[in-house]
């Protein structure tokens, strides 16, 4: 196992915080009940709306100069990738409007995006055919989970920048992924590394009582 998959900062998470949050998950806290899907209702059960942006990490947020910031892809990909920050702003730039949904049960609609959609860099790095998870890494140590069906969809972005402006570093800045279906825990902060493996590997808060998959419209916050 590489050096990008070991915890690294986690000696300086929020203990208190992680403890509580995993207790949620052992008692279904926020659960209603109410399965639904955006066609019907775009706010999915058991949110409510705000409008403040809500900063949630655990307990650091790395400060990562421009200069110093570097994106690396390896896996099982045709392509393995090492990203500086003009190189990123060299592939295709695109913007997007989502909502924001997360686990904690607060929701923002129509933030504006600019970024590389996922689309865009799946075609920088051709994913190999066996390929079927796609796991990011952060610089605080986070990881989390996801499948390649739910990276290729159309509004998944790799996001540098907020409502006209940079992303900013409590919010994940230089680069987050966004990922507006799946609670927002999907949508790493910070990311440094992505993999593309054949099997799955949990992440963070997935080994900790969440659920894999992270569907608001079905309630899928715990597994």
């Amino acid at each position: 196992m590489s050096d990008d998959y070991k915890p690294g900062l986690l000696g300086q998470i929020k203990d208190k915080l992680i403890a509580s949050k995993q207790q949620w998950a052992k008692d279904g806290r926020l659960l209603t009940g109410e399965a639904s899907s955006p066609d019907k209702r775009r706010l999915p059960p058991g949110q409510r709306l705000t409008r403040d942006w809500p900063v949630l990490d655990l307990g650091v947020q790395p400060n990562i100069l421009l200069d110093r910031w570097q994106l690396t892809v390896g896996g099982l990909v045709e392509k393995p990738l090492k990203l500086n920050w003009n190189d990123f702003l060299d592939l295709p730039q695109s913007d997007t409007v989502s909502d924001i949904h997360c686990v904690t049960a607060w929701s923002r609609y129509d933030n504006k995006w600019s970024g590389v959609l996922a689309r865009d860099f799946l075609k920088a790095v051709r994913p190999r055919p066996e390929v079927k998870h796609v796991v990011f890494q952060s610089y605080d140590g986070y990881a989390t989970n996801v499948t390649l069906e739910m990276f290729s969809a159309a509004d998944v972005l790799l996001a540098h920048s907020w409502e006209g402006g940079p992303l900013t570093r409590e919010h994940g800045g230089p680069v987050r992924i966004v990922m507006p279906q799946f609670y927002f825990w999907k949508s790493a902060k910070w990311v440094k590394h992505i993999a593309f493996l054949d099997r799955d590997a949990p992440g963070y808060w997935e080994v900790r009582g969440y659920h894999n998959t992270g569907n608001p419209w079905k309630e899928e916050r715990y597994g």
